[in-house]
């Protein structure tokens, strides 16, 4: 293995750094992608990779990425809840790559809806 340089050091750490800022303090946006087994088997994880790809390309530090179980409608699988601080959660189906990079744009970085993948605005009560 070659050794590393000092520049190689910095690019690591800031690599791993930005990861780490995603996950500490507060934020402002959270997605959650659905990623039970129906939403795996859907195509929850090129969902979850289109999404973090393209979160990394900003420079966006109040923005977490989680993962979740099952959204508990199966059919409507890839899904994925947006929640930004002060607004509705908003639940997104059926959702693909190039759906989510539309969303992380136009929803979580200029606080638009897009209301063609959205199931549903708010919370979703069985009572």
């Amino acid at each position: 293995m070659p050794k590393l340089s000092v520049d190689d050091l910095k690019r690591i750490k800031e690599q791993y750094e930005s990861t780490f800022n995603l996950r500490q303090g507060g934020y402002r946006a959270k997605v959650t992608v659905h990623m039970g087994t129906c939403g795996i088997a859907a195509g929850a994880r090129a969902v979850m990779n289109s999404l973090v790809e393209e979160l990394a390309k900003t420079t966006a530090r109040d923005v977490i990425v989680t993962a979740a179980g099952c959204g508990g409608i199966c059919s409507k699988e890839p899904m994925a809840t947006v929640e930004i601080l002060g607004a509705a959660p908003v639940k997104y189906v059926h959702l693909d790559a190039e759906k989510i990079k539309r969303i992380f744009r136009e929803h979580i970085e200029q606080g638009n809806i897009v209301e063609e993948y959205a199931l549903v605005v708010g919370k979703e009560t069985s009572y």
